[in-house]
């Protein structure tokens, strides 16, 4: 998947105009990730990522058939623009959404039926030292298509992530969500424009359908999410936190 707030300058990876472009590995830029407060993450995460971070859902538009869509995420940072999660030694959490580790890879769709593999060009790390994206022949290396595997792997992992998040929201379980929090120095912080379960309706859904969630899977995600919510309390710490390191130092 391509997201806008990350990859820049994305073009589909090309054996002519790429055959000698290679990739330093140890190349470290967190320009874009620093000013990134959430982002996307597959099911399949969750378990992980609750650990780390608040893992909440957003809308996200609507689909095909014009029901609306909804996308599970990680919160980063309690403000736009802010990520709480990276400092200047790099990630602080022990666990990255899987997008951003596959970063500066990623997949295209061209065709109903067909996806390319991308690259974001602008990265740092691209140029003529590092790991190769073609051999000798002009054709994908084996890191190449190790890349790829595990790029449609994810896109697979998407595609059920989306058909997750249609239940809940076929079934009305999600509400809107706030958190508000009083800092040190007695303002008010909060934070809106994510989706949470509803333990209401939960609690009213039939037997079938609690079955039907507890097979599909469904409710292992809803009770990462809800474990996941004590995060939101380490993300204000690290923010008053930051704020007095920016208030210590000195004036430009």
């Amino acid at each position: 998947m391509i997201n806008e707030n990350l990859h820049k300058k994305v073009v589909a990876l090309d054996r002519v105009k790429h055959r000698d472009l290679k990739l330093d590995l140890a190349a470290r830029d967190l320009t874009a990730v620093n000013a990134l407060n959430a982002f996307f993450v597959a099911g399949t995460e969750f378990s992980d990522a609750c650990k780390e971070f608040p893992v909440v859902w957003v809308a996200a538009g609507t689909g095909a058939d014009g029901k609306p869509q909804v996308a599970p995420i990680a919160v980063f940072g309690l403000q736009q623009g802010q990520n709480l999660c990276t400092d200047a030694n790099g990630w602080r959490t022990r666990y990255v959404p899987a997008v951003l580790r596959l970063y500066p890879f990623a997949l295209a769709r061209v065709a109903p039926t067909e996806m390319v593999v991308c690259i974001d060009e602008s990265w740092v790390g691209f140029g003529s030292q590092g790991q190769a994206m073609f051999n000798d022949n002009g054709e994908p290396s084996e890191f190449i298509l190790g890349v790829q595997k595990q790029l449609e792997t994810f896109e697979g992992e998407v595609e059920r992530t989306r058909l997750a998040g249609a239940v809940l929201v076929e079934k009305g379980l999600l509400r809107d969500m706030r958190f508000d929090a009083t800092l040190p120095d007695g303002s008010k912080l909060t934070v809106d424009g994510f989706l949470t379960i509803d333990e209401d309706k939960m609690n009213k859904l039939s037997d079938a359908d609690l079955v039907a969630l507890n097979r599909n899977g469904l409710m292992g995600l809803i009770h990462a999410h809800q474990i996941s919510l004590g995060n939101m309390a380490r993300l204000v710490e690290w923010h008053v936190e930051r704020q007095a390191a920016e208030a210590a130092q000195p004036a430009a």
